[in-house]
């Protein structure tokens, strides 16, 4: 579709993350259809792409769920709504048009023509921190990898890990007993990762079912292209060659607001700003919600997103229809709202 004949949207949602998915709901409820757009592949955001079997506790009446799980409840509950997904492609380019909307392009070279928009972009785009060695990067997705997408292909492999973070303890932990050997680096012998997962981690070093090396990586031999060994200089000086078919590098992600810092809102410490009734940014009909906003107080949980995504929908409902009064409806009582969840009311005895 090209620039001249852009698709129409009452919303569009930049962030397929949980806050951009309960905010599908949350207008959906109030009859605002919406578009998400986001540079990943798949839905689901931080908790996909960094946890995805991770346990969360602290969503409201969910004792317990991985992150995948909440993507997939999420999911399920915006289903009846029919959201229309454009993944794996960033917002470029957003600016506002003289009849008040907003035009929208994409790196896929997609276009929207959109009466509100939701920012729901997590903190913005996440980029790896990559390891300083040169000519590394000839081997990334290769022999060098900054994200475990496929697990399986690591089994039977002689594998190192570096960093001391959940990601790299988690991994460790994960291939301990499906690789053929586990080397662990870290700069120092102190690690930001769960308590559980550091004793852990000393369990299986002290039984031999992995090493653990303090120090970093300071070089590599490659032959025909291929990775065979890195020297790792530990924290006395010395100089460990360590064979290897394959190295993960989990030095955290750097996240960088990118186009979204270029299209005049007002920015503090790379995030949005907004307020605290309707959840509108410092241009009439763009909304943040989730952790991309900032106000006073704010605290970045999943469950505080829930609560701007809800109050986002009605500031949105409201300015799309500014002559008509907002009614806030109950989906345990409301005909309106069983009929747009496609389920049977409820009946009591």
């Amino acid at each position: 579709m090209d620039l001249y004949s852009p698709t129409e949207a009452d919303a569009v949602i930049i962030g397929a993350g949980p806050v951009g998915l309960f905010q599908v709901f949350e207008l959906g409820l109030l009859d605002i259809k919406a578009h998400v757009i986001d540079s990943l592949p798949e839905a689901g955001g931080q908790c996909i792409e960094l946890y995805p079997d991770k346990p969360i506790y602290d969503i409201p009446a969910i004792p317990v769920c991985t992150g995948r799980e909440l993507t997939n409840n999420l999911l399920k509950q915006i289903a009846p709504f029919s959201p229309q997904f454009h993944l794996g492609q960033e917002v470029t380019q957003l600016e506002k048009r003289a009849d008040g909307r907003f035009l929208i392009s994409t790196s896929q070279d997609k276009h929207f023509l959109a009466k509100t928009v939701f920012i729901a972009a997590g903190v913005g785009a996440f980029q790896p921190r990559l390891l300083n060695l040169e000519g590394i990067e000839a081997l990334v997705d290769k022999q060098v990898f900054y994200r475990v997408k496929h697990p399986d292909r690591f089994n039977d492999k002689q594998i190192v890990i570096c960093g001391g973070g959940d990601s790299a303890l988690d991994w460790a932990l994960y291939f301990a007993d499906k690789a053929a050997s586990v080397t662990l680096i870290h700069r120092r012998d102190d690690f930001k990762a769960a308590p559980q997962s550091i004793a852990k981690m000393r369990e299986l070093c002290a039984s031999k079912k992995m090493q653990l090396l303090i120090g970093q990586i300071t070089g590599y031999e490659a032959k025909d292209n291929r990775l065979v060994t890195i020297a790792a200089t530990d924290i006395e000086g010395n100089i460990n060659l360590l064979p290897l078919d394959d190295l993960l590098i989990f030095f955290g992600l750097s996240p960088k607001l990118g186009p979204i810092s270029e299209w005049g809102l007002d920015i503090d410490r790379k995030q949005v700003v907004v307020d605290t009734e309707k959840f509108q940014t410092s241009i009439p009909g763009i909304y943040a919600v989730g952790d991309i906003n900032i106000y006073p107080g704010k605290k970045k949980l999943i469950l505080s997103g829930f609560h701007e995504a809800a109050l986002a929908a009605f500031a949105a409902a409201a300015y799309l229809n500014p002559e008509k009064q907002i009614q806030l409806q109950y989906t345990t009582t409301s005909p309106k709202l069983h009929k747009a969840l496609g389920v049977k009311p409820a009946t009591f005895e």
